[in-house]
């Protein structure tokens, strides 16, 4: 019988502690969803910095209402609540999915707005929530990474593992990881905003100079982003500017540029 790996929920407490005195971490064996979770207490007045994580979700949520499957060992998933007041929110997944990918490794790209990718196919989401109560707001940042390969059925893009880069990783090191950069990128995010990361975040950008369609009819080449995350699309009608994280947008294969 094989030891599970420990999680390191006191390791990361101590690493968080100095910059968020309210810090907490738990690891649940089981729950429907640790976004849904941890926006429960947020709109019950529970305001903690909390980093939530679920070794299995039995109704784990993705963007635009999408069902992300979890199993033990096969896949991270995790919540992060923090109440943040930046000044504009924009870009804050592109931020999050940023922070993800440069803790990882260097070959995990990022697909507008807020997918890890690994040579054209998907290695992890990102889902951001936010509740307003009493004048707070808090911010519930949902993480979801392939650990393990797992099957394609179902999947509008095929899945991708972080062991194809990182052989020997598991969640519990994964968590390790990733935990204390994205905290030092949330709250470097609420003061400074998206733009200081436009560089960076472009440097890993899966779809600039690209051909892509959208879900909403437009076709054309994916420039990179602008200060706030926008994506930028080069159009027959010119530059066009997507704001919507409502709106997928996908690169044509590499054979088929256009339609």
């Amino acid at each position: 019988m094989i030891t599970p790996t420990p999680w390191p929920a006191e390791a990361i407490w101590e690493q968080v502690f100095p910059l968020l005195p309210d810090f907490t971490v738990e690891v649940l064996p089981e729950i429907d969803s640790s976004n849904s979770e941890l926006m429960r207490r947020a709109r019950a007045g529970q305001h903690e910095a909390t980093l939530l994580v679920a070794e299995r979700q039995t109704a784990g949520r993705g963007r635009m209402g999408r069902v992300w499957q979890s199993q033990p060992g096969d896949s991270l998933t995790f919540s992060l609540s923090l109440s943040l007041a930046p000044q504009d929110w924009s870009g804050l997944s592109l931020a999050v999915g940023l922070s993800l990918a440069e803790s990882l490794h260097p070959g995990v790209q990022l697909k507008w707005p807020n997918d890890l990718w690994f040579e054209d196919r998907k290695i992890g989401g990102i889902l951001v929530e936010a509740a307003s109560m009493a004048g707070r707001s808090q911010v519930v940042v949902g993480v979801g990474l392939n650990i393990r390969p797992r099957g394609a059925d179902g999947l509008n893009t095929p899945p991708a593992a972080l062991t194809e880069l990182l052989p020997d990783l598991t969640g519990p090191a994964c968590l390790a990881r990733v935990a204390l950069p994205l905290i030092q990128t949330l709250l470097t995010f609420e003061s400074e905003g998206f733009a200081p990361l436009k560089g960076r975040f472009e440097s890993r950008d899966a779809l600039k100079g690209r051909q892509v369609h959208t879900s909403d009819g437009q076709v054309g080449e994916a420039l990179g982003v602008g200060t706030t995350g926008a994506l930028r699309l080069q159009t027959d009608a010119g530059v066009q500017e997507i704001h919507s994280a409502e709106i997928s947008v996908r690169p044509f294969p590499v054979s088929d540029p256009k339609p």
